[in-house]
């Protein structure tokens, strides 16, 4: 199997984490046309998008379940990890933070930071995830980069290094100036965009790239001396070199690269993807995992290695209509196969995973093992919840357990006939099973059923 192959190093755990309209599903659509998994472009528009999987997603064009999904690019494999945008999904947003190694940020050129922006930004600073910025819809009437880019500076204290320019903008946006190569790509409009031809920086614009082309080498320069020294002494800096540094500073969180396009057009996404590979983190790239022992709660370290002990964490629980259950979870350290037992430290029990898989939006392929670093679902699992730590049993250990919002809104529902009255509370039971925000109480004095979550939006969805 393809998955299995893939060294460690070759592996990205990303979330795409954006405003409501900065075009997020458009894209990792367009990532998943690329990468090859996709033969027909899904648009928001017509409801028909891969990742936006559930009726009501469709219905509403916007995105509400993390699904995970994995795609092949350059021999890399990347994970994704679909995060909502709206506010009253914070709980998902989090929870996909914690098993990611880093993010893309979208922003739309037209509105460039808005408030949810800077809300999901806060949240991956809590993280600390690394992190590249797509300002997209560099198409739209009204599209500024410049003052996007100026906006994260300012509003979100961002260290932003543009690495793209764009060549017009709105109607007349067709193409980018590499900034690392001092090259321009411009995208053939008849092969959406997949095609491209690399020439020189038109004259018009040659200024503007030398200047920043500048501002980039002084931002690299600064996160490594020797790149300083050549800096000073007006040496070339080769783009491996300043390709290297970048990757160094944007897993540090010193540096946050900016790259534009236009999902909806085709235009950047590779560029983006090539990013995805060059600057974010591979798994190994990041820290030691610090566990607590399961009895004695003294700190353990596991290291992000396939022969140490299974740690993992279930981050997500789905109803599937074919397979039951399903449990997503981010293996931290050690291997897993189908068919073995595992041990939840949260609720005491040991559980067998009948089946491993690996999701695409929703087609699944099986696996016969997954390892430190990997991201998959289990079939199979009765007893474990969001947040729970999957792991070895001769040695037993919790990941911190991640703390969700208190629910904001409170409403009354009612079966219409008694005899509904069973159905109402297993679903209810289910939900709040998959989704730790949403309370279910029966009120003593009324007798009604009250339900709780963190927005009319998300207790409508609900």
């Amino acid at each position: 199997m393809a998955a299995q192959l893939t060294n460690i190093e070759k592996v990205r755990n990303i979330g795409i984490m954006a405003h409501i309209d900065a075009g997020k599903t458009t894209t990792t659509e367009r990532i998943l046309f690329y990468t090859g998994k996709l033969h027909r472009i899904g648009e928001v528009h017509d409801g028909a998008a891969t990742m936006d999987w559930m009726e009501q997603e469709k219905e509403r064009g916007i995105t509400i379940t993390s699904a995970a999904t994995t795609c092949y690019w350059n021999d890399h494999q990347i994970n994704i990890i679909d995060t909502p945008g709206h506010v009253d999904f914070t709980v998902e947003v989090e929870r996909s933070l914690r098993v990611l190694d880093g993010a893309v940020a979208l922003f739309c050129a037209v509105g460039g930071v808005e408030p949810q922006s800077e809300t999901v930004w806060r949240q991956a600073d809590k993280y600390e995830v690394p992190r590249i910025a797509f300002v997209n819809k560099m198409d739209r009437t009204g599209a500024d980069f410049y003052s996007a880019v100026n906006m994260m500076r300012e509003r979100l204290g961002a260290n932003a290094i543009p690495l793209y320019l764009p060549i017009g903008e709105g109607d007349m946006f067709n193409g980018i100036i590499d900034l690392i190569l001092m090259k321009a790509r411009m995208y053939h409009e008849e092969t959406f965009g997949a095609t491209f031809e690399e020439l020189e920086i038109p004259e018009d614009l040659r200024v503007l790239a030398n200047k920043y082309r500048t501002e980039m080498l002084e931002a690299v320069s600064d996160v490594d001396d020797s790149l300083l020294e050549k800096y000073l002494e007006g040496k070339e800096i080769s783009s491996e070199e300043i390709m290297k540094v970048l990757r160094q500073a944007t897993i540090k969180l010193k540096i946050i690269p900016v790259i534009c396009g236009s999902s909806f057009k085709n235009k950047g996404v590779q560029k983006l993807l090539d990013a995805v590979i060059d600057f974010l983190p591979s798994p190994i790239d990041a820290k030691a995992i610090e566990a607590h022992d399961a009895y004695t709660n003294k700190p353990v370290i596991r290291k992000i290695d396939k022969d140490e002990k299974f740690t993992a964490l279930a981050f997500k629980i789905m109803t599937d209509p074919f397979v039951g259950k399903l449990t997503f979870f981010r293996v931290y350290s050690g291997t897993l196969k189908a068919g073995s037992y595992i041990y939840n430290s949260i609720s005491g029990k040991k559980e067998r995973i009948s089946r491993v898989l690996l999701m695409h939006a929703n087609h699944r392929e099986e696996m016969t093992e997954v390892r430190a670093g990997d991201i998959a679902a289990a079939v199979g699992l009765k007893f474990t919840k969001t947040g729970d730590t999957l792991c070895s049993e001769d040695q037993p250990v919790m990941l911190e357990k991640i703390v969700f919002p208190e629910p904001v809104i409170q409403i009354a529902i009612e079966p219409k006939t008694k005899a509904d009255q069973d159905k109402l509370s297993e679903s209810l039971i289910k939900l709040s099973d998959e989704d730790p925000t949403f309370k279910i109480k029966v009120d003593d004095e009324t007798g009604q059923t009250l339900i709780s979550g963190m927005g009319e939006l998300h207790l409508e969805i609900l």
